[in-house]
């Protein structure tokens, strides 16, 4: 495997292309959590029940899944402007799909074909930041990337919720259509190509593996988390997932051998990016929690529109994005420490106030507690991918966002089954107890948030391992764009 090729100096003190690539992985992210508000109007309008109009954002997730653990191997085989044009232009035609769409069941199909442009978007943004931006910069650059892998998700129920108040249910797409069009032609205006690709043939069993192990475990996960479907059949199809997901890992290092992986499994030899990933994990399963209950909470149990609930939750994602620069610059500093550690117990603190929950809770206080969340949500973010992806050599950057990708995926979707098993579980034995309905659900609700508490103190712990500077910086790297013997990890053992 070829290591990039040296980047040289005009090429890293200008970053603006960089803008690009963020405004862009910006937009087509943002879609994935942008249906969660438009489900009751769109199962009216198909006519659909609303478990059938939930694959709307199931298959957008499921196809991130599969297609992203082959985005490694992709990344490194085709130059970023080809890929970008590629993610973009696919992204765009499932778009206008979707807002044309006559039956559900070609919307459907518009929001896999966009969802299979997105799985391309983000691990081309970090393999593009890490290969252009010097080490000393990464922070800065990282807290804009931030805007993307933590944001766009957060926004997306606001955005929707914005949107349907004073149109249907298309012009969510039909508002997103023209926006990435001129991001993609102006980006590709502006994008070079960076580092030369290598040239090798794609492993199918690999593939196959990959997507049928990926897809069914995010599929069975999902269904977990689904009240209306057979629990023993979710558990089958996650089973199954993780028998698939072990064989596609035993395969991968048997390929590392050869050099020739799909996903190159030796990202997690690096110390840092192992407990970055998992701290990561953690923190997106707490919030990927907090954004399915909430709105439920507002909604269900406080009478709120869909349009209050949009605008509550819009400060949060608001400083989230807003700090995410800012914490950039702050670790490139003073390291990690002083914002991961206090960003966990922010974490904590918040999801603690959120267990308090009732019937009668003063709003005001779940919005200070969401955007305490947010804001320390933030302080972890970009420290959390910075360290991670700069803790592992060049040749590696590609399949280290593939695998952060991925996990994101899986994660998500393994957040969201334990919330909604908890809630029902919990609703299910208050309401044996003779508890009236919202009592019941409220309680349900309650031990939801508790999860996320329990999952803080689980970063926190994972924090506090974290070192303050990467490890690059700690031992020297080489110079920017270059690859030295010693940051070439051994094979692994199969």
């Amino acid at each position: 495997m070829s290591s990039p090729a040296p980047v040289s100096a005009d090429q890293t003190s200008d970053y603006g292309v960089l803008r690009w690539l963020v405004a862009a992985a910006f937009v087509v992210i943002l879609n994935e959590t942008v249906m969660f508000n438009a489900l009751p109007e769109l199962s009216a309008d198909f006519d659909v029940s609303v478990a059938s109009a939930q694959w709307l954002s199931t298959a957008f997730m499921l196809t991130m899944a599969v297609v992203i653990p082959v985005t490694g191997w992709f990344l490194q085989r085709v130059p970023p402007r080809q890929a970008f044009a590629l993610a973009m232009g696919v992204f765009c035609a499932g778009t206008l799909l979707a807002a044309l769409a006559p039956t559900f069941a070609v919307l459907l199909l518009g929001r896999i074909v966009q969802a299979s442009g997105t799985a391309v978007m983000m691990p081309l943004l970090m393999t593009t930041m890490m290969t252009l931006v010097a080490p000393q910069d990464r922070g800065r650059v990282m807290g804009n990337v931030t805007l993307v892998m933590s944001v766009a998700p957060a926004l997306g129920p606001t955005v929707s919720g914005l949107i349907l108040e004073v149109a249907s249910w298309r012009w969510m797409f039909g508002v997103v259509l023209p926006i990435a069009v001129v991001i993609a032609l102006v980006g590709l205006r502006n994008l070079t190509n960076v580092g030369e690709p290598t040239a090798s043939s794609v492993h199918l069993p690999s593939v196959v593996v990959a997507a049928l192990g990926f897809g069914t475990l995010v599929y069975g996960l999902s269904e977990l988390g689904n009240p209306e479907a057979s629990r023993g059949v979710a558990l089958v199809y996650t089973g199954a997932g993780v028998v698939l997901v072990a064989s596609f890992v035993w395969l991968q290092v048997l390929l590392q051998r050869q050099e020739r992986p799909l996903l190159d499994l030796r990202t997690l030899k690096h110390r840092t990016y192992r407990i970055a990933l998992m701290a990561m994990a953690a923190a997106m399963a707490g919030m990927f929690g907090s954004m399915l209950v909430l709105p439920y909470y507002l909604q269900q149990v406080r009478g709120l529109s869909t349009l209050d609930t949009g605008l509550l939750m819009m400060p949060g994602g608001l400083a989230m994005g807003l700090l995410g620069p800012r914490v950039g610059r702050w670790f490139d500093a003073h390291g990690s420490r002083r914002l991961v550690l206090p960003g966990g117990a922010g974490m904590l603190v918040s999801l603690g106030i959120l267990t308090q929950i009732d019937l009668t809770m003063p709003i005001w206080l779940v919005l200070v507690a969401h955007l305490l969340l947010m804001a320390s949500l933030a302080l972890i973010f970009t420290p959390l991918f910075t360290m991670g992806l700069g803790a592992v050599p060049p040749q590696l950057y590609s399949h280290a966002s593939s695998l952060l990708g991925t996990i994101q995926q899986v994660v998500g979707a393994m957040g969201v089954a334990i919330v909604a098993t908890l809630i029902s579980t919990r609703t299910t034995q208050l309401l044996d107890d003779g508890e009236d309905a919202v009592t019941a659900q409220v309680g349900g609700y309650v031990w939801a948030f508790g999860f996320g508490a329990i999952v803080a103190v689980l970063v926190i712990v994972l924090l506090s391992r974290l070192p303050n500077r990467p490890e690059t910086t700690l031992h020297g790297a080489a110079p920017h764009g270059a690859v030295s013997d010693e940051s070439l990890p051994e094979p692994l053992e199969a």
